[in-house]
């Protein structure tokens, strides 16, 4: 029986619960094949210091919390293993094995790499971040650019990949956040007195740009009865604040998070979408079902 088959296209361990962690659940536990490809192993976030001696490495760290995080969604994982970049104009971003400077300097194997794992899972849908990679982090922005490469390159019969049949994913969205949700919480901040443009653990966070690059939803799923599926999964990620950034709506009851944060919305990219505003209310919507094609190319 032909399945549904989902591909989300993220940059860091932690991505994938923080931001869909509920949409995951959700599409799993209704019989979808779910699959991650993570493009870092997240080796410079940091970590609070009671942490620090539980694995040799951050790297160990992180890819452990996302072990966790692929056991309890369900989810299938496919790294990429780039190091981190790091936030803009880290000395990281110079690390000839990091995400950005391969992107940078060899854009052409790191879109490759994408094509292979659409042509190999063959998702009808596939998921990656805005234009401005959500909180603009370069790690974000390089992987989307090269999902929407991918995502073309992947049906063209002139493109070779090894022993992989060209195939034609049928719709592609960037994940996005409720505007109105972000604008409230940056009144609030504003209110407060706090610099919105230096924002986060680091103050390298720019909420102010975060809201102005929001774009709109064309799809709302909903994922109310997931929300638990969501905290449980953020959890994992315990180093990287285990869900707080979403912590000031985590202390409300859950018959109010569900009414607040039942829906999750997603920007149709293609089919580009004939007008502005919700039109659908499923990823797979008008999605034609088919069995996946693991021939060889002859």
């Amino acid at each position: 029986m032909a399945k549904r088959r989902l591909l989300i296209c993220y940059a860091h361990p932690d991505d994938e619960s923080f931001g869909n962690g509920a949409l995951i659940a959700k599409y799993i536990h209704e019989g979808a094949e779910v699959y991650y490809l993570c493009a870092t192993d997240g080796d410079v976030g940091t970590i609070p210091d009671d942490m620090k001696d539980q694995y040799e490495t951050i790297r160990e760290l992180r890819l452990a919390e996302l072990a966790c995080a692929e056991k309890t969604l369900g989810f299938k994982l496919i790294r990429m293993g780039y190091k981190d970049s790091g936030m803009q104009g880290a000395p990281e971003n110079d690390d000839p094995d990091c995400l950005v400077y391969n992107w940078k300097h060899n854009p052409e194997d790191v879109k490759r790499r994408v094509v292979e794992t659409i042509r190999e899972v063959q998702p009808q849908v596939i998921i990656t971040f805005n234009k401005y990679g959500g909180y603009g982090h370069p790690d974000h922005i390089a992987i989307q650019q090269a999902t929407i490469q991918a995502f073309h390159a992947a049906s063209d019969s002139a493109y070779l990949t090894d022993g992989l049949q060209p195939y034609t994913p049928q719709k592609l969205y960037y994940s996005t956040m409720p505007k109105w949700i972000l604008s409230f919480r940056l009144w609030w901040l504003k209110m407060r007195g706090e610099d919105v443009r230096h924002m986060g653990r680091n103050k390298d966070i720019d909420f102010q740009k975060i809201v102005d690059n929001i774009e709109p939803a064309h799809v709302s799923v909903n994922i109310g009865a997931y929300l638990e599926d969501w905290d449980e999964a953020s959890a994992c990620h315990i180093s990287q604040g285990g869900g707080s950034m979403r912590g000031f709506f985590a202390r409300w009851p859950m018959w109010l998070r569900r009414v607040v944060m039942g829906k999750q919305g997603l920007t149709r990219v293609f089919p580009e979408p004939v007008s502005e505003g919700i039109s659908e209310h499923d990823l797979f919507e008008n999605v034609t079902l088919d069995e996946p094609q693991k021939e060889p190319v002859s």
